[in-house]
């Protein structure tokens, strides 16, 4: 019997995963780091931890975003806001 749960989508992925993501965020949060969020958290194991892992199941999944090192995600965001580009918005006051 094939136990193994399919993904259509990685945003189906997300969804299903949300809850843990949602969990950890507020863990994160009362450590001092409100502004980290989910999506955070995500991107930096999907581009970190997910992409040289094989044969990865949901377990496994919620299993990284519960043990991930939070300073690494902090230099995570901290290293992609660094990345963002403001602009002065150029309108009548």
């Amino acid at each position: 019997m094939n136990n193994d749960i399919k993904f259509k989508s990685l945003q189906e992925l997300y969804t299903r995963i949300l809850p843990a993501l949602k969990s950890k965020t507020r863990e994160l949060h009362k450590k001092g780091y409100s502004y980290i969020h989910e999506e955070d958290i995500w991107n930096y194991l999907k581009n970190y931890k997910w992409t040289s892992s094989r044969a990865l199941d949901l377990g496994d999944m919620v299993n990284d975003i519960f043990t991930v090192n939070e300073k690494e995600v902090d230099q995570y965001v901290k290293e992609e806001i660094k990345n963002i580009h403001r602009v002065i918005k150029q309108g009548e006051i």
